[in-house]
């Protein structure tokens, strides 16, 4: 069975709180909710992050393309927001996950974060579901 996508409250008060550089943009750090691995890093813009709370699923901004785009609906392997969270200085995202299919990296791994320094070992570098 399919994760459901669970928009999340949308407060103007939260929103004035992000910080975006000078390109528009603002990091989204994207974490599994029941593993705690850290799967991906993306950029968002105020568009973007709105979509991503709306809709329940992560939405990005492709600095490579130039367009937005929602994680997963090329490859299948979707992400489904279950908490979304700002930093201190509002110049950080984070996004707790229900992670659908082989994982959050563009090469099939489960975690972006699969080569670790000091280690040609790559399986010891890629947390992924127990």
């Amino acid at each position: 069975m399919s994760p459901t996508p669970t928009p999340i409250e949308i407060r103007e008060v939260d929103l004035a709180e992000v910080r975006y550089n000078d390109d528009g943009l603002v990091a989204a750090i994207v974490q599994d909710v029941d593993t705690r691995a850290v799967l991906m890093m993306a950029w968002m813009n105020a568009e973007t992050l709105r979509m991503s709370l709306e809709q329940g699923r992560t939405v990005f901004w492709s600095r490579s393309r130039s367009e937005v785009w929602r994680k997963g609906d090329t490859s299948g392997d979707r992400q489904f927001i279950r908490s979304a969270h700002y930093d201190c200085d509002g110049d950080t995202l984070l996004f707790m996950v229900e992670q659908e299919g082989n994982g959050a990296c563009h090469t099939g791994s489960y975690s972006c974060f699969y080569r670790a320094f000091g280690s040609d070992d790559v399986t010891t570098a890629s947390p992924g579901p127990a």
